[in-house]
């Protein structure tokens, strides 16, 4: 009989990936074997309480069993065909997909960046063929501070000079001002100008939130000036602030929205841009593409998380419990939080750097069980899965105060 294979320790397959992936990452000394709702669990059986959710890629837990079930409901019939044929799932996830967000048409692509590159794609066509811009002159207008992905283009318009050293020349035609001021905003915006794109809440920034009036602020410029609105709620939209769209807690309606993320359900790469007709109206065959975009084991899935928030369970769970987020932050600012910023099940939490980095606050918290990241400094982010109970938002809170007062 042969012997079973030798499962390797969390140890060696760090080491084991050193010398043979590139190091574009830096993770926390976990090795993640299996996962279940708010819940991982590494090679050694050790469980940790999930307080990231992939960036929100897992809104919906670890292994959501609808989820779960449309996937491998599908993976039985169909997962490729590509964009040269028809399949009998995209249609229901677009039609559902457009309502769901009040828009009228979807572009389905795969990850984050690809929809912010195909916004810029979109947008710049549509200055030239609907609003008049001179051919190779169209602008758009972004804010400092911004993570819109990593690609050359995105990096272009980026302020963070770690995802920018060393990758130029860079694509021009954006225009850079400080988030969350209008009259910066409105001083960039001119006739040259195809969009302006925003995170309707900065995520990599460290959870930013703008003032109250200030996406508004933004939709009556862009109005006003026949621009587009490009809201890119890849991290805050699908139920994360305690609405569908974080732009909804001020009631606006963009030109654009930008999706990714939690739209695959933690289960395989989905996103789309969805927007008015006469936006996306611009695109002709063979203008843009994605062979995988919009392929059925995708739509299939990108269905099933549409159908979860079509009963706004979720979001209204992500605001009963982003309460409960706020006032535990609270009680803990001048006790090792200095500040911190959150809507819905979402928070920027900034720790006195005399007791740690970001990082060295997160590699704490994970010898407690609490899997948290770091961004810039002394800030940690908190997002857990849409799933997580009272109970278990209140033991991680516990577990921070007693990290901090270590």
């Amino acid at each position: 009989m042969t012997a079973p294979a030798r499962t390797r320790s969390s140890a060696e397959l760090i080491r084991a990936e050193e010398p043979v992936l590139a190091h574009n990452y830096h993770p926390l000394p976990v090795v993640v074997a299996r996962a279940e709702g708010a819940w991982v669990e590494d090679v050694e059986g050790r469980r940790y309480l999930d307080m990231l959710a992939g960036y929100s890629a897992l809104n919906f837990g670890h292994r959501n069993p609808v989820l779960i079930e449309a996937a491998h409901r599908q993976l039985d019939r169909l997962t490729l065909t590509s964009r040269a044929f028809h399949n009998d799932q995209l249609a229901e996830f677009a039609e559902s997909l457009a309502a769901l967000t009040g828009q009228d048409m979807v572009l389905p692509m795969n990850t984050g960046a690809e929809a912010v590159e195909s916004a810029v794609k979109v947008a710049r066509k549509w200055a030239y063929e609907v609003k008049g811009v001179p051919a190779d002159r169209a602008t758009i207008v972004v804010a400092s501070g911004n993570f819109h992905g990593r690609t050359t283009t995105i990096v272009s318009f980026s302020t963070d000079e770690t995802a920018r050293s060393g990758f130029g020349p860079f694509t021009p035609g954006f225009r850079i001002v400080p988030y969350n001021d209008l009259a910066a905003l409105e001083a960039a915006v001119d006739e040259t100008t195809a969009a302006v794109l925003i995170e309707p809440i900065q995520g990599e920034a460290g959870v930013v939130i703008p003032d109250e009036g200030y996406l508004a602020g933004v939709r009556a410029l862009t109005s006003r000036a026949g621009c587009l609105f490009i809201a890119d709620e890849i991290q805050s939209g699908l139920g994360r602030t305690g609405r569908t769209l974080a732009v909804d807690h001020e009631g606006v309606v963009p030109d654009v929205v930008l999706l990714g993320k939690a739209l695959g359900g933690g289960i395989v790469p989905v996103s789309a841009v969805v927007a008015r007709r006469d936006v996306l109206g611009v695109l002709q065959p063979g203008e843009h593409g994605s062979t995988f975009g919009g392929n059925p084991l995708a739509a299939a899935v990108g269905s099933a998380v549409v159908g979860l928030l079509e009963t706004g369970e979720f979001q209204r769970w992500a605001a009963e419990l982003g309460a409960v987020l706020r006032d535990g932050l609270a009680a803990l600012v001048g006790k090792g939080v200095v500040g911190f910023r959150a809507r819905g099940l979402w928070a920027g939490v900034d720790v006195d750097p005399a007791i740690g980095t970001g990082r060295e606050i997160s590699e704490r918290l994970m010898q407690e069980g609490i899997l948290v990241k770091d961004t810039h400094g002394s800030t940690i982010r908190l997002a857990p899965p849409l799933t997580i109970t009272d109970a278990e938002l209140r033991s991680a809170l516990e577990t921070l105060e007693k990290v901090l007062a270590a």
